[in-house]
């Protein structure tokens, strides 16, 4: 069996040092492939390969075409966006992603960008404190959880809206359930957005439901770009000169908002939710296993493909 881990983004040294022994020690080979700067390079390297472990690098149709041995691709992390998985599907390749790894990386994000736009971006003027204020977090999953766990340090009156997750999970983390997205951005001072990037979240956050926030209301995204429509974004900081939104990850108009609204928006160069030792190394060795057990004893319980 021959594994291939396919990061644009190297895993850290010490991470790949742990999946390899994870997958050698199974009996399998590793074959790395980092930094590549071609997808020829990536679609050679796939053409023999039983599994396939990434990290933010693209897999469609044409890497499935060209691995007619690939079984299972494990994305090291929650989202998994960056996967066609109809293509997946109809190549009969099983895709599965490592939730729970990048959490508190992603989460303890959230509160260092939310601090540092309530202190105006340490620009020398008064700003406010997160405590007693109110924290809305869109989708209560693994990062939300860590999100309301941190948020209590904080001493924030914090709520959830997620139709999948039951209420007496929310109430039992010290949550208020909250069932529409309308009351969810209306009623919270900061709201933590958290949902996936799907056909029916691209684009949902606009104008209506920033514009409603409180007055002084700050928006932290650290999901996907897509699920913000860029021009309902602009319009309502525009209106409201109040409003602050930083996100992980830069829009697409980016240049535009920044010179328009300055210090009242922030975005980081590049994806940064998951960049710690600690969430690579966990991702990545989460992924080699899953890898393994699905190779060995067929394991998929995070498959998120049919």
């Amino acid at each position: 069996m021959k594994i291939l881990i396919a990061t644009e983004k190297p895993f850290a040294a010490v991470a790949v040092d742990g999946m390899r022994k994870v997958i050698e020690e199974a009996g399998a080979e590793l074959v790395l492939l980092e930094k590549y700067g071609s997808r020829k390079e990536l679609l050679d390297a796939v053409a023999s390969v039983d599994a396939l472990i990434i990290r933010s690098d693209k897999v469609d149709a044409e890497v499935f075409e060209a691995a007619p041995s690939l079984k299972v691709v494990v994305r090291a992390g929650a989202g998994y966006d960056n996967v066609d998985l109809g293509a997946a599907t109809a190549h009969d390749v099983c895709v599965q992603n490592t939730p729970g790894q990048n959490s508190n990386a992603v989460a303890e994000l959230v509160f260092g960008l939310a601090v540092m736009m309530c202190r105006n971006m340490y620009n020398g003027t008064s700003g406010s404190e997160l405590k007693d204020k109110t924290l809305g977090i869109q989708a209560f999953g693994q990062v939300g959880r860590n999100v309301a766990r941190i948020g209590r340090g904080f001493g924030m009156e914090i709520s959830a809206l997620d139709p999948y997750c039951p209420d007496n999970v929310m109430e039992e983390a010290g949550v208020s359930p909250v069932h529409s997205v309308e009351d969810l951005y209306r009623n919270n001072k900061v709201v933590s957005i958290h949902i996936p990037a799907t056909p029916e979240t691209r684009g949902s956050i606009g104008y209506d439901l920033i514009a409603s926030m409180p007055k002084g209301g700050l928006l932290v995204n650290t999901a996907r770009k897509e699920v913000i429509d860029e021009d309902g974004l602009i319009r309502a900081l525009e209106e409201r000169p109040d409003l602050k939104y930083a996100a992980d990850v830069a829009p697409e108009r980016a240049a535009e908002i920044k010179e328009r609204f300055g210090d009242r928006v922030f975005f980081t160069p590049k994806k940064m939710g998951a960049q710690t030792s600690e969430a690579n190394i966990n991702a990545g060795i989460a992924a080699a296993r899953q890898v393994m057990a699905f190779l060995l004893n067929g394991e998929q319980k995070y498959r998120v493909n049919k």
